[in-house]
């Protein structure tokens, strides 16, 4: 008989994210039978902006109070109908937890308790549970051998779904990949993130912060952004390529058009209305885009588009490949887009990671499929699109055992909760999306990793 440490409360309530939205905050509190101890583990759910079709569903009331976005459905599902399930079970069976929360869903896609009711019970069991062993989160889900600090991928240019500015793309990311520790990497990504915030002011440029801490600001295309970002790397005295590299997320999904089946660029058509129509460009900030060649233009009595097939998103990302140290792309096609991505990994599979997150959703059924047909090479984790803790981490065990890179990744709507980044040591991921250094519920996930770090 093993150790009993016996679920004695669940209680959930409605909190604020750090977008100013109702989420979902629990409480478990566990008894230890030998001992009587008492103990509670406290989690919060992250909602995101850009999700995928294919992510479990994200309950909310749908009345008028906080625009329909409140929780207080959630909350009950979780103080009534989980409650009742889930007391008296040993708050170590996480495995057990987690599938008596999807079998009382009964959904596939967690759409009748919601996914934000099931995370927040299983990430607080987990909680709970390392707290009464007295061990750290990533030592208890990790065993012995979580040893390893994930590298920061930190988003310090936002545009597509993250910013009401003309860049298309969504994220765009500096990767410190040349730092010996997890302390060189935090202060080698604030010093450029620094630098990059005097170069923008400098070009008069806007220096606020959107969701995930980045900036941003006005650029026509990916080429002026990473012609900028190296600007601030070697002003931060780092070299670029060798102790600094580039990540982006294009989020192309929110660009596919299924009427056409083409990738429309609005920002950049507005940004080059009056650019001939072959659309090449001088180098004019720094370091050129690229040769538009494959770009197609229709011209309306309103305005020109700028549009791309499948096949031109990929000529895009190789140039850009070819012209910066553009090591990851995330979402670079459609998440429904097989063939593309079939083609997407063929071509570029060796040079760079191309990482699922609409096209995997954290989601076994998915990742084996993608891997079936050999699409991609990293898949992102993030744990509110599947639901629970047990399925992510089969997700992310899944992912490792095929080769495949995993990145933990937050969401844009955040709590100063830091579980994802013992989940990142635990699984000895080697690779966290967790924002710019800059406000509060980004950095919670990187202060938790330097002190996760100092026990390495």
């Amino acid at each position: 008989m093993g150790l009993m440490i016996k679920i004695i409360e669940i209680h959930g309530r409605e909190i604020l994210d750090s977008r100013g939205n109702p989420t979902v905050e629990v409480e478990v509190t566990a008894q230890t039978e030998t001992t009587g101890k008492k103990t509670t583990g406290r989690e919060s759910v992250p909602s995101g902006a850009s999700t995928g079709r294919f992510e479990a569903i994200e309950l909310r009331d749908g009345q008028e109070r906080y625009f329909g976005l409140g929780v207080q459905r959630v909350v009950d599902h979780i103080n009534t109908k989980i409650r009742r399930e889930l007391l008296g079970m040993n708050v170590l069976e996480q495995v057990q937890i987690d599938r008596k929360l999807v079998e009382l869903d009964g959904t596939d896609n967690k759409g009748n308790l919601g996914a934000n009711a099931l995370l927040g019970v299983s990430l607080a069991c987990a909680r709970c549970a390392a707290a009464a062993l007295d061990m750290p989160l990533y030592r208890y889900l990790g065993g012995p051998n979580a040893k390893k600090w994930p590298m920061p991928m930190m988003n310090v240019i936002n545009g597509g779904a993250h910013a009401k500015n003309h860049l298309d793309f969504q994220e765009f990311m500096i990767v410190p990949v040349g730092a010996e520790s997890f302390p060189d990497a935090l202060r080698m990504g604030a010093e450029i993130y620094h630098f990059l915030k005097k170069i923008l002011q400098k070009e008069g440029k806007l220096t606020a912060v959107g969701d995930e801490g980045g900036f941003a600001p006005d650029f026509s295309n990916a080429g002026e952004v990473f012609a900028c970002l190296q600007r601030a790397v070697e002003e931060a005295g780092y070299k670029v390529g060798s102790d600094v590299a580039f990540a982006m997320d294009a989020a192309a999904s929110e660009l596919y058009s299924e009427e056409d089946g083409m990738y429309h660029f609005p920002g950049e058509a507005q940004t080059h209305a009056e650019v001939d129509v072959n659309l090449r460009r001088p180098d004019t900030q720094g370091g050129a885009y690229t040769s538009d060649a494959h770009v197609k233009t229709q011209e309306t009595t309103e305005k020109k588009e700028i549009l791309r097939s499948a096949q031109e998103m990929i000529s895009l990302y190789e140039e850009l490949t070819t012209e910066y140290p553009l090591i990851s792309i995330e979402d670079g096609l459609d998440e429904d887009d097989w063939e593309g991505w079939q083609e997407f990994t063929k071509r570029m599979k060796e040079q760079v990671m191309l990482v699922g997150d609409d096209l995997f959703v954290t989601n076994v059924k998915r990742i084996r499929c993608g891997m079936d047909l050999k699409v991609a090479n990293a898949v992102l984790i993030k744990v509110n699109q599947i639901g629970t803790l047990t399925e992510a981490m089969d997700a992310i065990e899944l992912a490792q055992k095929n080769g495949y890179k995993a990145i933990i990744s937050h969401r844009s709507g955040e709590t100063e909760d830091s579980f994802i980044a013992d989940l990142a040591v635990a699984v000895n991921a080697g690779w966290i999306k967790t924002g710019a250094p800059c406000r509060g519920e980004r950095t919670a996930k990187y202060n938790q990793l330097l002190r996760i770090s100092e026990t390495l």
